[in-house]
């Protein structure tokens, strides 16, 4: 039986890239501009909102086995804005501003995965979840200005939830074909890079 475990190991270099940045290590180190984490924060709250649209439609197509995972992630990503936002308040970040450009193009991957089969569907969102995991792990314990968010995304709940969607995304890879499933991994693992790149590139304008 195929697992999600071996397009992990598959893909070695390119999920590497994704889970460990200049970036991640300025969070780390305190070397990062506040202002350029802030930038970055402002537009994962853009994709936040397009990836709580994309699960909620996942979840109404999905097979019974996965709906409860599916269903907390929605309750979760929705108070997920709701912390985004008090965050934002508190340090004066506009939440509705333009959308850079790899913030556009991950929500169309996401609107044209909402628009094919559910087994790319679920994989994309194992995948871009155990990412998110991943990279914020490598921040830790992050210097103090940035500790906070760090802890907040590395908590065991978020570690047992990642666990989770893997085990409801492992059964898709039994009626996909491995082609797509792999195309779509890596698609995921190359835009999480690129959201990286897009805080770090912003800053050197």
């Amino acid at each position: 039986m195929a697992t999600v475990d071996q397009l992990l190991e598959k893909h070695a270099d390119v999920w590497r890239a994704a889970t460990h940045h200049q970036f991640l290590d300025g969070v780390r180190d305190g070397s990062l501009a506040p202002h350029a984490f802030l930038r970055w924060l402002a537009q994962d709250y853009l994709f936040a909102a397009d990836l709580l649209r994309f699960q909620a439609r996942l979840l109404a197509r999905a097979p019974r086995f996965a709906q409860a995972v599916l269903a907390r992630g929605v309750v979760a990503l929705e108070a997920e804005l709701s912390w985004f936002e008090r965050h934002a308040r508190e340090r004066g970040v506009e939440l509705d501003g333009e959308r850079l450009q790899p913030t556009e193009t991950y929500r169309a991957c996401l609107e044209r995965l909402d628009n094919g089969p559910y087994e790319p569907a679920v994989v994309a969102l194992w995948a871009l979840e155990r990412a998110y995991l991943e990279a914020w792990q490598s921040a830790r314990p992050g210097a103090p200005a940035f500790r906070d968010f760090v802890e907040h995304w590395t908590v065991p709940a978020f570690g047992e939830y990642v666990g989770e969607l893997q085990r409801a995304a492992n059964p898709a890879l039994d009626n996909a074909d491995p082609i797509v499933i792999e195309r779509t991994f890596v698609e995921i693992a190359q835009l999480e890079r690129a959201f990286w790149d897009m805080a770090l590139a912003e800053e050197s304008r």
